[in-house]
C-alpha cells in the first residue's frame, strides 16, 4: 500500500480562506511539505501553520535559484528542473512508505503554483487528489471591489515575465485581465499597459485578503516597493467605477514608527525579505553613510547619513522624525542588535520624550554567522562575541572578558578587531590568548564577506598575523574542539570530552 498524495490550495493569504477540506487534509496528513527561496522562510507554512500538528514529517524544498543566476551547466531551467527532480524523489520515498503526503501551495495548487511540477512527476504513480483554493486573482477582484467581468466579456490572465510588446497587445485585446508574476517585471508591465491604452483604468493590488494587502491605481505605484506577492488588474467595463474599501493613499498622513533594520554583512542576497519590505516602505532613512549607500535608491525617501560615532544623536534624529508621522528605517550592517543601532535607538527611546514613538527590530544575517558559512561550521558549539573596540568601553575590561571567554574555551568571534586608532590592541590579544590557548587553535579571518574585495585566511594562532587585519575583518578564534578537516572546512565538535 503506497501513501496518497495530495495538492493543497492555501488561498490567496487569509487564514480563514483555506477551506475545511484542505484543513483537515493538512492535520491529518503524515508527511507535509512546502517551497521556499533561499532564506527557507515559506508563506504556504506559515499559512498552514494552525493546522498542524505535532508528530508530522515536514519537508522544506528550497529552490536553488529564484531570480539570481547560477552556474548550472543547464542554465536556470536545468537547475530548477533537477531540483523538481529530486523533491518528487523526496515525496515518493514518503509515498512508498505508505505514508501520505500533503504539498501546500499558496492560492490554487493548478494556478502557476508549484504544486504542478510535483503532480506532474508522482500523479501517474500515486493515487493523487488536488484541492482547490481561492486564486489572488479572485481575492484581489474581491479587495477591490471590482468584478473582473460579466455577460460575454473574456478575462485573460498573463505572467509579466512576457516581453512587453506582447503584454501590450494580449492587453489592447482583450476585455479584462489579470497581470500575475510582478516584482522585478513591474516596470516592463506598467508600460505594457500604457502602451495599450488602458493604464488610467488598471489597478495594482499587493497581498491580496492579507493584513499588509494595498491597493492602488497602476499608474501611481512606485515600481521599487513591488514584491513578487502582487498583481495588475484591468477590470470589467461594463460595472463602471464600483468603490472597493478605503485604501489610504501613500500621500495621507500615517502613524510614525522607527524600524531598526539589519543588512547582513555583504551581499544584498543577505538582506532577509522582511528587512527589504521594511525600506521599501519607510520615507526616512536613517544611518552610516556607508550603510545607507548599500540601500538602493529611491527618490521618494530623504537620507541621512551620518558618521560613525553619533550613534545616540543618530537615534535621537530617528525618534523626532517618527514623532511627526515619518516612517523610519535606522540602518545597520549585519543584525542590528549585534554592536550596532537596535541598542542605540532602545536606549534613547526610553527617554520619556519619546514614550509614544513605537520601535521594531528586525533580525540580520550576522558577520560571525557570514564567515563561519565559508569555512564550514567553527560555531557549532559553545561560542562567545566580544568587541574590541574600547569606545565605550575601558580596554582592560575587553581583556577581562577576552581572557575568561578564553579559559572557558568557547569559541571566540572578535567584532571591530583593529583600526587606525587602535592598531596595538588585537596583538595584545593575540598574546593575551597564547597564555591560555595552545598556539596550533584554529583562527579564522574573514575580510569584507559578500562582499567585492572577500577573502578568508585559515590559520593558527601562534601564526596569526594582526598586521593583516583591519574593520573590514571578522576574527574567529577556535576552542580546543575546533578542527580543521582535510578538505579545509573548519568545524567545532558539538561532542565535548566528558559530555
Amino acid at each position: 500500500m503506497t501513501g496518497r498524495l495530495y495538492g493543497v490550495g492555501l488561498g490567496p493569504g487569509d487564514p480563514e480562506l483555506v477551506t475545511v477540506k484542505a484543513a483537515r487534509l493538512i492535520g491529518a496528513a503524515d508527511v507535509v511539505a512546502f517551497h521556499a527561496a533561499q532564506h527557507g522562510r515559506s508563506v504556504a507554512r506559515a499559512l498552514a501553520a494552525p493546522y498542524l500538528r505535532e508528530g508530522q514529517v515536514e519537508e522544506l524544498l528550497v529552490y536553488p535559484v529564484t531570480t539570481e543566476t547560477t552556474d548550472h551547466p543547464g542554465g536556470y531551467q536545468g537547475a530548477i528542473d533537477e531540483f523538481y527532480e529530486a523533491a518528487a524523489a523526496r515525496l515518493a520515498a514518503h509515498l512508498d512508505a505508505g505514508r501520505d503526503v500533503v504539498v501546500l501551495a499558496e492560492g490554487d495548487p493548478f494556478f502557476y503554483g508549484s504544486y504542478m511540477h510535483m503532480h506532474k512527476r508522482l500523479a501517474h504513480r500515486y493515487p493523487t487528489e488536488v484541492v482547490p483554493g481561492v486564486t489572488s486573482v479572485s481575492g484581489a477582484a474581491a479587495v477591490l471591489g471590482r468584478p473582473l467581468v460579466e455577460r460575454d466579456e473574456v478575462l485573460t490572465v498573463l505572467p509579466g515575465t512576457l516581453p512587453g510588446d506582447e503584454l501590450a497587445e494580449w492587453l489592447a485585446t482583450t476585455d479584462s485581465a489579470a497581470v500575475m508574476k510582478l516584482g522585478r517585471t513591474f516596470r516592463n508591465v506598467r508600460d505594457a499597459f500604457d502602451a495599450a491604452g488602458v493604464l488610467d483604468r488598471a489597478y495594482y493590488v499587493e497581498r491580496a485578503t492579507t493584513d499588509r494587502q494595498r491597493v492602488a491605481p497602476l499608474a501611481e505605484v512606485d515600481p521599487d516597493t513591488v514584491p513578487y506577492f502582487s498583481l495588475a488588474l484591468l477590470p470589467s467595463e461594463l460595472t463602471g467605477a464600483v468603490p472597493g474599501p478605503e485604501q489610504p493613499r501613500e500621500d495621507e498622513p500615517h502613524t510614525g514608527e522607527v524600524v531598526v533594520v539589519g543588512l547582513g554583512p555583504g551581499q544584498r542576497s543577505w538582506t532577509t525579505p522582511e528587512t527589504a519590505e521594511a525600506l521599501s516602505r519607510a520615507d526616512d532613512l536613517v544611518g552610516y553613510g556607508p550603510y545607507l549607500d548599500r540601500v538602493p535608491a529611491n527618490p521618494r525617501q530623504v537620507r541621512h547619513p551620518s558618521d560613525n560615532r553619533v550613534e545616540a544623536e543618530r537615534a535621537a534624529a530617528a525618534l523626532r522624525l517618527a514623532q511627526t508621522g515619518r516612517r523610519v528605517a535606522v540602518v545597520s550592517s549585519g543584525d542590528p542588535g549585534v554592536f550596532a543601532m537596535a541598542a542605540a535607538v532602545l536606549e534613547v527611546a526610553a527617554q520619556p520624550e519619546f514614550a509614544d514613538v513605537e520601535v521594531r527590530v528586525l533580525p540580520g544575517l550576522t558577520a560571525a554567522q557570514a564567515v563561519a558559512s565559508r569555512v564550514g561550521a567553527p560555531l557549532g558549539h559553545d561560542f562567545a562575541v566580544l568587541s574590541l573596540s574600547d569606545v565605550l568601553k575601558p580596554w582592560d575590561v575587553v581583556l577581562d572578558r577576552l581572557r575568561h571567554a578564553a579559559a572557558a574555551d568557547l569559541v571566540i568571534a572578535l567584532y571591530n578587531p583593529r583600526s587606525r586608532a587602535r592598531p596595538h590592541q588585537l596583538a595584545e590579544a593575540r598574546d593575551l590568548l597564547l597564555e591560555v590557548r595552545k598556539p596550533e587553535t584554529v583562527v579564522v579571518v574573514g575580510r569584507d564577506v559578500g562582499g567585492a574585495e572577500e577573502s578568508i585566511t585559515v590559520t593558527t594562532l601562534d601564526a596569526f598575523d594582526p598586521e593583516t587585519v583591519d574593520m573590514r575583518c571578522l576574527v574567529l578564534i577556535g576552542s580546543t574542539q575546533t578542527r580543521v578537516t582535510p578538505a579545509g572546512k573548519v568545524f567545532t565538535s558539538r561532542r565535548y570530552p566528558g559530555g
